[in-house]
């Protein structure tokens, strides 16, 4: 695995930048950690949002279907009145009472199951993850977890030790076990969920017998990372089974599935048909305003709540609660998750009649608004493939038009706007990527 992990980044001197960028990328490059990454080759300086676009400082309009963080749209005006109006009263932290939290607290877990029915608050999905391996882990008496195999779960240093896709340089924890997912192994859907079945039991069977135990299994419910893999649905049931069976919880990671974007259900694992033990939120959640929360069973998180404290100063405070209201308000309000079906089918015809005229798109597949774009002929090699893909959204960049990369290879485009979108939008999106497609084949 390459540990150049942001292909579709800018290198110095790969192209002209005006004097203006090339100014603050000096800039940044003397106060910033090396650890930061500008996206596209020719990077993006932007000064205002709204809806769908973004706005750099000439007054260019750049159409958004990459940015799954704002889901109602960049600077929706009732979700900045409500923050800004919390604001303005007052800012405190969850050892207060506070009606509104408990409002949206109960608002929020009516959206699951009947099964879970607790909720924690913190800040970002990654803290989420973290929270909910602690609780895991405490809940079950064992330390293992289980992981796709390019899978990524956040930041910290907990869940950055289970992320198998931020490469070499980040090492795994002893305790985690990667299994391969059916799509990108080749396997015919009849047999995904077999496969997968075997895969997550043979896991198991090396962390029982090196006396470590199963604590999760920790996935994202479209396996984003891996590449979009989202169907045949249900194909993970057996794994979550076998994981239970083990004394394992199952973790649902829905910082970028959940929220509507599968467009059918609120939340992504509900289309295989499970109830996971704890649920992960994070990114849309607040609409870009930094807000997240573990949703779960009320024993494991009464097991864990009883020997251990959790909370921090910002996680749950009242402007964050206030503004995560207005934007469930305004999803259940507008029925968006229903836009995001509608718009998703839309997309997805229009891409597979481009594909019929490019033999440059070798699959497609999708949730909703969230799509994973495979670029590159069968037989082509890897490398091709991948400088297609960024070939392809540089040039739909330099059109005005913005997705990025995902999938082992980063040749898969990922595509996720925001779910605010309509047709107009997607005809754009559709021009721009046709466009592009001829462009990379000359």
């Amino acid at each position: 695995m390459s540990t150049d992990l942001m292909p579709n980044r800018y290198r110095p001197g790969e192209s002209d930048l005006p004097g203006r960028e090339a100014e603050l990328i000096a800039r940044r490059d003397g106060v910033l950690g090396a650890s930061y990454r500008l996206q596209y080759r020719r990077p993006l300086h932007f000064v205002r949002g709204e809806g769908m676009w973004l706005y750099d400082p000439d007054g260019r309009a750049y159409l958004d279907f990459y940015n799954n963080v704002p889901s109602l749209g960049h600077c929706h005006p009732e979700v900045n009145a409500a923050m800004a109006e919390q604001a303005g009263r007052i800012s405190a932290n969850t050892r207060y009472l506070e009606p509104r939290l408990i409002d949206y607290a109960e608002r929020l877990v009516d959206t699951f199951p009947n099964e879970i029915d607790r909720v924690v608050f913190t800040c970002t999905g990654s803290e989420s993850n973290d929270l909910a391996l602690r609780i895991a882990r405490f809940a079950s008496g064992n330390e293992g977890v289980i992981v796709s195999s390019y899978a990524y779960h956040g930041t910290s240093a907990a869940v950055a030790a289970v992320s198998p896709n931020l490469g070499d340089a980040v090492k795994l924890s002893p305790f985690v076990r990667m299994v391969s997912l059916p799509g990108p192994s080749g396997v015919p859907e009849a047999q995904a969920a077999d496969f997968f079945e075997a895969q997550v039991r043979s896991a198991i069977l090396d962390l029982n017998r090196r006396g470590i135990g199963v604590a999760a299994m920790l996935m994202d419910s479209i396996f984003s990372s891996d590449g979009v893999w989202v169907d045949p649905r249900g194909f993970i049931a057996g794994g979550v089974a076998a994981v239970r069976e083990a004394g394992g919880l199952v973790i649902a990671d829905e910082v970028q599935p959940g929220f509507g974007r599968t467009g059918a259900h609120m939340w992504g694992f509900e289309r295989h048909g499970i109830v996971p033990d704890l649920v992960t939120l994070g990114k849309p959640m607040g609409n870009g305003f930094p807000i997240g929360a573990v949703v779960g069973r009320k024993s494991p998180m009464e097991r864990f709540g009883g020997i251990a404290r959790y909370s921090n100063t910002f996680a749950g405070n009242t402007v964050g609660i206030a503004t995560a209201d207005a934007v469930l308000t305004i999803l259940q309000r507008d029925h968006v998750p229903k836009n995001a079906l509608a718009m998703g089918q839309r997309l997805r015809a229009g891409l597979e009649k481009i594909a019929k005229r490019h033999d440059g798109v070798r699959a497609i597949r999708n949730a909703g608004l969230f799509f994973g774009v495979d670029m590159g002929p069968e037989g082509t090699p890897a490398a091709s493939r991948r400088a297609m893909a960024l070939d392809v959204v540089n040039a739909m960049r330099d059109d005005a038009v913005l997705i990025s990369t995902t999938g082992a290879n980063e040749d898969t485009l990922k595509v996720r706007p925001p779910l605010v979108c309509q047709t107009e939008h997607v005809d754009l999106f559709l021009a721009s990527i046709e466009r592009a497609l001829i462009k990379a084949a000359c």
